[in-house]
């Protein structure tokens, strides 16, 4: 297992062109064809309209997770947009068809199925909680389809039908938990959404904090969607940890968040490490809230390097001067580049072909060098920690030295009794990948 106990800082080459190359555990180099470059510069091409390449995309546009997923959909929108001005895929044009999942997983798997079935779609990128994952995943599996699922997440999962441009546990979580063992404090809280991330996050995070020799003083999980945290921060402040994990998804954090700073614990006393709070959630949920605390990514806005800020700066031109761009809006924009180029390069959108190619595809992106592992369909990928500044971008404290290899099944457990702790959670929620009581309120949309 990779261990990454101190960090030391680096400046990242982060670099806009997405090139293909072959994919290099080991190094990570990138052998570049020229052909498959797309920049900022380029010239309008016609595009074959009568024989076009449909994409399905599925996010919540509304309820609780439309906070963070709504713009993954303008990410992905954005890379579609220009992939096509550069004369689209195979000569193609790229026809987007968006599906609401209203942060519901059951309505995920019914579009799911209503994108490949009905609407006949190339391939589907889209999905943010592991619930609505999970329900899906059957799903593609069935009809032989391909996903891109483009958020960090449990790990736990191997699928020959999804693409994992997230990060894995050993990307995300794992190295976030050393980091604060040595630069925060011993002494742990956590706290999180009541559905299989966070579960199964926090039971990785606890072996992990169990190995370093720290202490975990307080676990505590709300429904998705909940609004009330009183409860929760009482024993946070009871237990006084030195520093607090979270896990909570959507709309929640807002007052998480507040209640933290009512009862008096500010970010300079007992600071959290959030894996689901990047710039488009501050930007929406209030910066005033989260200033001083640190989140655990594999890319922030606020990486120092010229083609990164290019690609900020387009966004921001085709979607506005306020908008911010973060993690899991890149991990939606690079995914349509590499099955972009997968396509091009067996020059057929069959989908056995087009899963043999993305394995072993390195790109460089806004991230940084990334590449699939064969064996997972996994990226390797940086790891970086950030501080939130007053204006809500990241001064990154971390990072490490090079990608790192993805470990989806962390070896505090083999992969059967893995498997066997995601069943019993299943089970236990009565056949659901999140708390049953989540599903019997009577209007989901508005959890």
């Amino acid at each position: 297992m990779n261990k990454l106990i101190l960090f030391s800082a680096l400046g990242i080459s982060i670099i806009i062109v997405l090139g293909v190359g072959i994919f290099n555990l080991q190094t990570m180099d990138i052998s570049q064809n020229p052909h498959f470059e797309f920049t900022s510069d380029y010239v309008a091409v016609p595009l074959d309209r009568e024989n076009p390449i449909k994409v399905g995309i599925i996010h919540s546009l509304s309820g609780t997770m439309a906070v963070s997923e709504k713009s993954v959909v303008d990410s992905t929108l954005m890379a579609i947009d220009e992939i096509n001005a550069k004369g689209g895929i195979l000569g193609r044009e790229i026809i987007p068809i968006v599906k609401d999942g209203s942060s519901d997983w059951d309505v995920f798997a019914y579009e799911a199925e209503n994108l490949i079935v009905n609407e006949d779609v190339d391939v589907v990128f889209g999905g943010w909680t592991s619930a609505s994952r999970k329900t899906m995943k059957p799903i593609f599996e069935e009809h032989e389809h391909l996903l891109f699922y483009p958020v960090q997440y449990e790990g736990l999962e191997k699928s020959p039908n999804i693409i994992y441009t997230g990060a894995s546990p050993n990307q995300q979580v794992l190295p976030a938990v050393e980091w604060a063992f040595v630069n925060l404090g011993t002494k742990f809280f956590l706290v999180g959404s009541d559905y299989v991330f966070p579960r199964s996050a926090n039971e990785i995070i606890k072996s992990k904090i169990h190995e370093l020799g720290g202490t975990v003083v307080g676990e505590e999980y709300k429904l998705l969607g909940d609004q009330y945290f009183d409860d929760v921060v009482e024993k946070i402040s009871e237990s006084k940890p030195d520093v607090i994990l979270n896990t909570i998804n959507g709309d929640s954090n807002v007052a998480f968040f507040k209640e933290l700073r009512q009862q008096g614990i500010e970010s300079d006393e007992i600071p959290t490490i959030s894996f689901s709070i990047a710039e488009n959630e501050i930007h929406n949920l209030g910066v005033e809230y989260l200033q001083g605390d640190y989140a655990s990514w594999n890319y922030f806005q606020s990486l120092s390097n010229e083609k990164n800020r290019e690609f900020v700066d387009n966004f921001k031109k085709k979607y506005g001067s306020e908008r911010v761009v973060d993690d899991p809006m890149v991990s939606g924009y690079v995914g349509v580049y590499l099955y972009a180029k997968a396509v091009e390069s067996v020059g057929t959108t069959e989908t056995t072909q087009v899963c043999d190619a993305l394995r072993g595809l390195t790109i460089n992106s806004p991230k940084g060098a990334i590449g699939i592992d064969p064996e997972t369909q996994h990226l390797s990928k940086v790891v970086r920690i950030g501080k939130i500044l007053p204006d809500g971008q990241f001064k990154i404290v971390s990072s490490s030295e090079k990608p790192i290899h993805p470990e989806p099944f962390p070896d505090y457990k083999t992969e059967d009794q893995w498997n066997s702790f995601l069943e019993d959670l299943y089970f236990g929620w009565d056949e659901n990948w999140a708390n049953p009581v989540l599903i019997s309120q009577g209007d989901k949309n508005e959890i």
